[in-house]
């Protein structure tokens, strides 16, 4: 992907990237990497004739800025609060899939607790009856 940007006095740049890379980040660091360049190197508009010889050898802040934009999370912040927001969203889905998991395993519990509720009523009222019969105080 070939990003341009011109300004109207006539400094431009451009940028390759991938197609992955955001147009947003990628305009944003030909912006800034034009404004810097133009106040480092004031004597950019004679480079135009090519009378400026070593006028690149004053931009250093050129592989900086690479770095620095290789990885646009960390470069801009929008892009850092998105990525964030994408994770916590994933987070977010895991926990509410293992609520609705426990949800269902607490379901099952109470329909296993009220079976054995019934079972126990139904146990103690038989010992009544059969405790009733054969032990007669006399």
């Amino acid at each position: 992907m070939c990003h341009c940007f011109c300004r109207a006095d006539g400094l431009a740049g451009v940028l390759m990237t991938n197609d992955e890379y955001p147009n947003r980040i990628a305009f944003t660091l030909i912006g800034k990497l034009l404004e810097e360049f133009a106040q480092k190197v004031p004597t950019w508009n004679v480079m135009q004739t090519g009378c400026a010889s070593g006028a690149h050898d004053k931009f250093p802040a050129l592989a900086q800025w690479l770095v620095k934009y290789q990885d646009p999370a960390q470069a801009d912040a929008l892009c850092r609060v998105q990525k964030e927001l994408d994770e916590t969203k994933v987070v977010l889905h895991q926990t509410l899939e293992g609520l609705l998991n426990r949800g269902e395993k607490l379901d099952d519990l109470v329909s296993r607790s009220d079976m054995l509720s019934q079972s126990s009523k139904a146990f103690y009222t038989t010992a009544r009856k059969t405790n009733s019969w054969c032990c007669t105080i006399m």
